[in-house]
């Protein structure tokens, strides 16, 4: 076994405040299919099950041979496990108090379940509608900004950039105090509205509300007039480059990004919050919502296998979906190292090289070094679903 390079793994789970709580959360149930031993805490969130090398969730090996140490420890050891391409790099980390690495942080996120996502600033016209519906809206962003935003559709998209930072920075930079005086006359008759059965989605009233619930008071609530609302059937994905805005509202998904733990908050989180650095740092780029969808290729020659293969080299996600009728499938080799995590299935996986067979069924995860094949066995016929990934370039 000392030259195993396929092991399954055990990952670390985040419970961060946004996660849901106890077995309701999808990261839970995967957590307890996997292991029979797993105790849920019904009164704990469980928001991300981390699948990698990142100091704060280093994934454990678990086999007899190596299981002692965990991924990182492992592929520090054994480098040619990632491929010929140049992956160590990205094993370097530095650690600040609020910002721990130096990666930039490219993502993508695959819906599992129907997801709700706002994702990049949305065309300008549908901003400056949104100041016309919302007083309260055009109250914080005040009436010299509105004027350079609406202006400077006329003029040319540097333009458009600047006086889209500045409305923004203006709503991030407001008082405490105007912010929440604004925000609950807003919600006050957006409230009343509703009662009334007057439909309010044209201001995106619902999500006002929902949002205004869960974090009171906070000034993220006036993020929905600026950025994308997406909502995602599974499958579907959202793309999202470094210092693109973003928030994710519900759902469960499979979310891919470079080793990298940079998040700058502003809104809509207990965590530590940098509004200056925010405005400093974002795309201001508005696109249209459409534009964020990610939507996967189908593999020529294998029709299970579907590849979200993003503008950067960081990282690639394949998805496979395989029906039940089929008896054996093959995991092909790359020229990288990946992980794959069982969603849906049982299978019995076996490479050239082990042994042993390794069991894998919903929530199990698979670390595959570079240039190994992996044959997965049906134990039960039911479809699999599983998501790899890898890093191709």
């Amino acid at each position: 076994m000392a030259g195993q390079r396929v092991f399954p793994l055990s990952c670390v789970v985040q419970h961060y405040a946004w996660g849901k709580m106890g077995s309701s959360s999808e990261v839970a149930r995967l957590l307890a299919s996997n292991d029979p031993l797993a105790q849920i805490a019904e009164d704990k969130p469980y928001a991300e099950l981390w699948m990698g090398t990142h100091p704060r969730g280093d994934a454990k090996i678990l086999d007899n041979d190596i299981s002692e140490k965990t991924l990182g420890q492992w592929i520090a050891e054994n480098q040619d496990c990632l491929g010929s391409k140049e992956l160590a790099e990205k094993l370097h980390l530095q650690a600040p108090q609020h910002y721990p690495d130096a990666n930039h942080k490219p993502e993508m996120a695959i819906a599992l379940t129907s997801f709700q996502g706002l994702c990049g600033f949305r065309p300008v016209e549908e901003i400056l509608t949104f100041l016309k519906k919302v007083p309260e809206f055009q109250f914080l962003i005040g009436d010299a900004a509105s004027t350079q935003l609406r202006q400077s559709t006329s003029i040319d998209a540097q333009a458009v950039a600047s006086a889209l930072r500045n409305c923004f920075s203006q709503l991030m930079k407001s008082e405490k105090k105007v912010v929440v005086e604004q925000l609950n006359l807003l919600v006050k008759r957006v409230s009343q509205q509703v009662s009334a059965g007057n439909n309010m989605e044209d201001i995106c009233g619902e999500l006002l509300l929902q949002l205004h619930q869960q974090y009171p008071g906070d000034i993220g609530c006036f993020a929905i007039y600026f950025l994308n609302l997406l909502t995602l059937k599974p499958g579907e994905a959202m793309f999202l480059e470094a210092n693109v805005p973003h928030a994710y509202v519900k759902g469960d998904c499979v979310e891919c990004m470079a080793c990298s733990d940079n998040t700058v908050r502003a809104g809509l989180t207990p965590k530590f919050i940098d509004v200056p650095t925010l405005c400093e740092m974002l795309s201001y780029t508005p696109t249209p919502s459409k534009d964020r969808l990610f939507l996967p290729t189908q593999s020529q020659e294998d029709p299970y296998l579907f590849i979200y293969d993003p503008p950067v080299p960081d990282f690639t996600i394949m998805k496979m979906e395989v029906p039940g009728s089929v008896t054996e499938y093959k995991v092909l080799a790359l020229d990288s190292a990946s992980i794959l995590l069982m969603v849906e299935g049982t299978v019995t996986a076996s490479t050239p090289t082990a042994q042993a067979a390794i069991s894998l069924q919903r929530g199990g995860v698979l670390f595959i070094g570079a240039n190994e094949s992996v044959s997965l066995k049906l134990t039960v016929p039911k479809d699999l679903l599983m998501f790899r990934a890898c890093c191709l370039l």
